[in-house]
Order: C-alpha cells, then structure tokens, then sequence
C-alpha cells in the first residue's frame, strides 16, 4: 500500500513502535508477538496488527515478528535513511538544549547549522557547529543544500524569519515558535511541537483522575 494511504493517526504511532523495538534489540529480544507489543506498549493486539498491516504482512502467525527486521522496516518507513540536511535558528535555552539533546542523524535528519541574532552567541559552537549570524541565513542555504528548518524563536520572531525561509525554498518545517506557519503558506510540510499544550494536558490528565477518586470516596 502507498504512504499516501497511511491514516495520520498510524503515522504518528510508527516512532513510538520504533522505538519500542530498539529497546527489545538492545535487550537481546529477536522475536515478538502482537500480543506482547500490547502488553508492552498499551495498544490493543488488533490495533498493532491493523498499523503493521497497512506497509505488508510483517508478522507470521504463531511466530510473531521479527524484532529487527520490523524495527528496520519501519525505520525504512519513515524514512530515516535520507539524512535530510536542517538548519537551526534561535539559539538560545530551547534551541540549544534542541541541538544538544537530539539525536538528529538516528532520526533521518543532519544539523548543519545553527543561527541568531545575538551577537553573543554569534560564532559560538554548539555540539561542534557554528552559530552563525541570522543575516548569513540566505548565503549559507544558497551554498548549502538545506531540506528543513528548526524553528526555536519566539512567536513575535517566527513570521519574519519564515517568509526568509520560503522565499529562499524551504518548504519543511520543525516548528517550536508557536507561531501557526500553514496561515501563509499552503504547501509547506510543517510538524509543530506546543510542549505547554502537552503540559496542560498533563495537568487535565491529573485533575480528571483526582475528580474520579473523589466522586469514588
């Protein structure tokens, strides 16, 4: 089946089923069952073979999967082999800590580089790559294939730097501003991370089980 059939919702368990199964070849584990991926991972048994199902048959019945060939496969799926080539800009706490933390080449992706406006940070290095100045940002991506670009400015920052970005052809998007990229441009790919709206969801998470203990009192 083509990816473009793939419903989001399926796409968007694939990294957590990916990372799932490096952590069972890390431990020695080179055969799974689906019913031991729900046990494991929290999904049903059926919904694990329906996700599966949708690239090909991967499993055999009454012999579960094998770990690394599903945990390849799907690597494969995602397309972590391309090492696509990303810039960063906004190197301040976020930023940095975006940069130091991320394993960008497991995850298919290269930071080539990393820039601001603040002279301070300006010629710094951060896990070995420069920050350059924001006004080199043309120059460089003219000399320098670039695929994606990893927004860590503040909101009032983003759209000033995003019509840069378009206008010298990126067109892919990992997106920490807040700022709502797709306003202006209709044929971007873009992933936006809100971790506030993460944490809120937390916090309704706790107060929802709290008003359940106490209707049960």
């Amino acid at each position: 089946m083509h990816k473009k059939n793939i419903s989001a919702p399926v796409i968007k368990r694939l990294p957590r089923y990916y990372r799932f199964l490096g952590e069972l070849l890390d431990k020695g584990i080179s055969r799974i069952s689906s019913r031991e991926l729900s046990d494991k991972m929290g999904f049903s048994a059926s919904q694990i073979r329906q996700d599966l199902n949708c690239f090909g048959g991967f499993g055999q019945q009454g012999f579960g999967y094998p770990v690394e060939g599903l945990y390849n496969e799907i690597g494969r799926i995602l397309g972590l082999e391309n090492c696509y080539n990303a810039i960063l800009i906004g190197a301040g706490n976020l930023g940095k800590a975006v940069a130091v933390h991320m394993s960008f080449e497991q995850r298919g992706f290269r930071l080539i580089g990393i820039f601001d406006n603040d002279p301070a940070k300006i010629n710094t290095t951060i896990r070995n790559i420069r920050v350059f100045d924001t006004d080199e940002l043309e120059a460089f991506c003219k000399e320098n294939k670039t695929d994606a670009a990893i927004l860590c400015v503040p909101k009032t920052a983003a759209h000033e730097i995003a019509d840069r970005l378009y206008n010298i052809g990126i067109r892919n998007y990992w997106n920490f501003s807040h700022y709502d990229l797709s306003i202006n441009y209709n044929d971007i790919i873009v992933e936006n991370v809100h971790l506030n709206d993460s944490l809120m969801i937390l916090c309704y998470k706790i107060s929802d089980a709290n008003d359940a203990s106490d209707q049960n009192e």
